[in-house]
């Protein structure tokens, strides 16, 4: 078994039983479309890949440890990366968190461009969808609760701690993706990933004018 191999078996093991949408399938996608994305953008692509495996194991809504990266620094040392190579992917996996509307999230490397914005394609469309309201019920937040307004939030802190409705998340982070993304390859793919999100919040209203009356 080689390095990589090892990294991503544990990534797995990591995320065996998530059922918030961080789950394996959602780091094997943002793996695969940041490779895309990297070929096409001249990045680092051993830096990337590890960065995109590794993004959510020491994020904050998952894992205790987020603030330490211990749970990345120990995945690339069980599996001898030298530090070298764990201080760049854990600068790259420092950048690609959302951290709320009005927090400056700009990466400073393509490396971390690229992750970011595999990241955060898998947040929109089709997927980020079903995503969205898998978080959501995990959390044990409503689908959508009427009067209760967007929170376009100013600090990381603001964000975390928010607990608002799923629909709301629309609002606040996933319609805002497509103006956030770094690379020119990523900015295609975004465009209409957003705007299936539009029809479907479109038909998503409908359905509740029509039907929701008291």
């Amino acid at each position: 078994m080689n390095q990589i191999e090892k990294v991503r078996n544990n990534v797995k093991a990591f995320c065996s039983n998530d059922s918030t949408g961080h789950d394996w399938w959602h780091v094997w996608r943002v793996v695969n479309l940041a490779k895309e994305i990297s070929q096409k953008e001249g990045a680092n692509e051993t830096i990337v890949e590890l960065a995109a495996l590794l993004h959510d194991v020491d994020d904050w809504k998952l894992a205790s440890s987020s603030e330490n990266y211990t749970n990345t620094i120990q995945i690339l040392s069980e599996a001898q990366y030298n530090s070298k190579i764990i201080n760049k992917v854990v600068n790259v996996i420092k950048q690609v968190s959302f951290k709320g509307a009005g927090v400056n999230t700009k990466p400073t490397t393509i490396e971390a461009m690229v992750v970011q914005d595999a990241d955060r394609l898998d947040a929109i469309g089709a997927i980020g969808i079903a995503r969205a309201f898998a978080y959501g019920g995990a959390k044990g937040r409503q689908i959508y609760i009427p009067g209760v307004e967007p929170v376009l939030h100013n600090t990381f802190e603001e964000y975390k701690n928010a607990k608002g409705h799923t629909i709301n998340h629309f609002y606040e982070k996933l319609l805002l993706i497509k103006d956030l993304i770094n690379t020119q390859t990523a900015k295609e793919i975004a465009k209409e990933r957003h705007a299936f999100m539009l029809n479907f919040l479109n038909q998503f209203t409908n359905e509740w004018n029509e039907y929701s009356k008291q």
